[in-house]
């Protein structure tokens, strides 16, 4: 159960780590805001999880030993979550808003689920993470409509986010070896392939979906085996906590 919650958690906190790397860059402020925001809302999710984790855990693990001391293979969280806001780097808002789309697509099937479980402690953060990602979902759809069926350039660039994006989402759907049998995976998939093929269709963007494409995916965030982007992320994030153990707010 312990490595499941980890899983989680680790998707939020690395989704809020790379988002909040928006801050004070937006296009215009209120969407800088707004992501800001969502940044915010993967951050307590992230704590949520730990918590109960460490809880779990015991032998003084914290939310703060397990987010900042651990090292890159010991983190479980998907390839997508970790990619920066634009590929090979900088950041592009087509690529993020699109990142964010899919990410929220699965996550809020996965806590539709979640909401139902046996544990009275997931059912609570899933209820609460439901309504979070209820709006990120929302956010990021209009996002890709926007752009998606806006000017030319627009377009173009959408389409190459989503081209960029795609390799990494098959992994949403892999069982992790540590899973509870909480979930349907196959369920979930079948949601979110809906929910993005009608947005893409409404947003007049070409869908990989289809053409052999669907075995060409990256894997191995489940399994600790990450991109490179994942190290520096972590360097950058954990070096206060490393530099001065054991210090405290």
């Amino acid at each position: 159960m312990k490595e499941y919650l980890l899983h989680l958690a680790d998707d939020a906190l690395v989704m809020s780590q790379r988002l909040s790397e928006w801050t004070g860059h937006g296009p215009v402020l209120e969407q800088d805001i707004a992501l800001t925001n969502i940044a915010l809302d993967y951050l307590g999710q992230s704590r949520l999880l730990y918590q109960y984790a460490a809880s779990i855990i015991g032998d003084g693990a914290t939310e703060d030993s397990l987010a900042m001391l651990r090292l890159e293979h010991e983190f479980k969280n998907h390839l997508l979550v970790e990619l920066p806001n634009a590929l090979p780097a900088g950041r592009d808002w087509a690529f993020t808003v699109c990142k964010v789309f899919f990410f929220s697509a699965y996550q809020h099937a996965l806590m539709q689920q979640l909401q139902h479980n046996a544990d009275e402690e997931v059912r609570g953060i899933a209820a609460k993470s439901l309504k979070e990602v209820t709006y990120h979902l929302r956010w990021s759809r209009e996002w890709i409509l926007r752009l998606g069926d806006g000017t030319t350039e627009s377009h173009q660039r959408m389409q190459q986010a989503l081209q960029a994006c795609w390799p990494f989402t098959g992994e949403l759907f892999e069982v992790p070896p540590y899973e509870q049998g909480w979930v349907d995976y196959v369920a979930i998939k079948k949601t979110w392939m809906s929910e993005v093929q009608q947005t893409l269709a409404e947003a007049t963007i070409s869908s990989p979906a289809g053409g052999g494409r669907e075995g060409a995916f990256q894997t191995g965030g489940l399994h600790g085996r990450h991109t490179e982007y994942l190290g520096y992320l972590l360097a950058e994030m954990q070096y206060l906590q490393r530099a001065y153990p054991n210090s405290e707010w």
